[in-house]
């Protein structure tokens, strides 16, 4: 075969949808209702970006943000987002005097952070969500430590050092009847708390799953993860089955067409790129209005197979987006790759180029 064009410094893309984005966290607030939306950004909004989408979602109804790190809380601060915000990933070098004077309000779950936010030194009251571990073991304090840690924050509520907001946990999402039982364990948490004198304004439990499925988890807000960026969190059910759209479209180049026998392209884009390489024998791209097969996937760069289609160097080959037009969903590609539509647009590289529209 030979080459017979090339080109250089061809960048791949990932194109984000704002409207797209705002559609579906419209559609999730309304589902919910009264209960509000807690938009989660975390991960830079699952690959996303993390300011515009968290202005995007504000405007369609989010009434809250969600992240891990304090760090990122004080990104969106300093971009001059004022709603609520949870941050709940905290390790030993977590700035508490700087998220607690930005208004950060802290997931809570061991009695070392409490320690660590009376010894800040800061000079407002910090804003806690205490967590109780339902099931997911996923940093919640154990039933066996929640006294504990009710009767600490308590003790530093009556010094002024904190306000305690709410009683939060994660579900497994594992089955209706693991999440029902994590439901009962939760009320049983919240009693608890409440018979030793803690009085929550508000209490949340649901992410997407329980949101969307389980009515009676969704308290005073639903902190929405994927399936605000259109995927379904549920193996029997695609994102647009829900009513939702996929908000990334991510796309590559060609940078050389090989002619012989058949038409072989080369696009911009490898597992540098956070290209999965597992399962290429069954991924395809959309190219030159044909699903053409993967062949090799490289460091920073794929062969596909075009077969006799027509090809150019310049062409878009659009590897995933909202699966309307010929192309597939990140939901597919995870098919494809034995994982989940998750990690195919969290894991999307960095140095990948963000273009946003409308």
């Amino acid at each position: 075969m030979t080459i017979v064009d090339a080109i250089d410094e061809p960048l791949p893309r990932a194109v984000i949808d704002l409207a797209a984005l705002r559609r579906n966290v419209a559609h999730l607030t309304r589902l919910i209702a009264p209960a509000q939306t807690m938009l989660a950004v975390k991960a830079d909004a699952y690959g996303h970006g993390l300011i515009p989408i968290a202005e995007a979602g504000l405007e369609a109804g989010a009434t809250s943000l969600a992240v891990l790190e304090v760090t990122a809380g004080l990104v969106l601060r300093s971009a001059g987002i004022t709603v609520p915000l949870l941050a709940w990933l905290h390790g030993r070098d977590t700035d508490w005097r700087a998220a607690i004077e930005a208004d950060i309000e802290l997931g809570i779950s061991a009695i070392w952070q409490l320690e660590a936010i009376a010894e800040a030194g800061a000079d407002r009251r910090a804003v806690i969500h205490l967590k109780v571990d339902t099931g997911l073991s996923r940093n919640g304090a154990t039933r066996e430590d929640w006294p504990h840690l009710i009767d600490a924050a308590l003790e530093l509520e009556r010094r002024g050092i904190v306000r305690i907001r709410a009683a939060w946990s994660h579900l497994a999402d594992a089955s209706l009847a693991d999440d029902e039982a994590a439901l009962a364990e939760f009320r049983s948490a919240v009693a608890e708390a409440e018979a030793r004198g803690a009085r929550f304004e508000v209490l949340h439990l649901a992410a997407s799953s329980a949101g969307i499925r389980m009515p009676e988890a969704r308290f005073d807000f639903v902190r929405f993860g994927i399936a605000a960026y259109g995927f379904s969190p549920f193996d029997d059910s695609t994102g647009a089955e829900l009513g939702l759209e996929a908000v990334m479209r991510l796309e590559a180049p060609v940078t050389e067409v090989h002619v012989g026998g058949t038409t072989r392209a080369r696009l911009a884009i490898g597992y540098g790129d956070g290209i999965p390489t597992l399962g290429i024998a069954k991924t395809s791209v959309l190219l030159a209005g044909r699903r053409c097969p993967v062949i090799e996937v490289d460091v920073d760069s794929m062969l596909v197979e075009a077969g006799p289609a027509r090809v150019n160097v310049g062409d878009t080959a659009v590897l995933f987006g909202t699966g309307r037009d010929g192309d597939v969903t990140a939901e597919k590609y995870a098919d494809w790759a034995e994982t989940i539509a998750d990690e195919m647009v969290t894991g999307v590289a960095s140095r990948v180029p963000r273009v946003y529209i409308n």
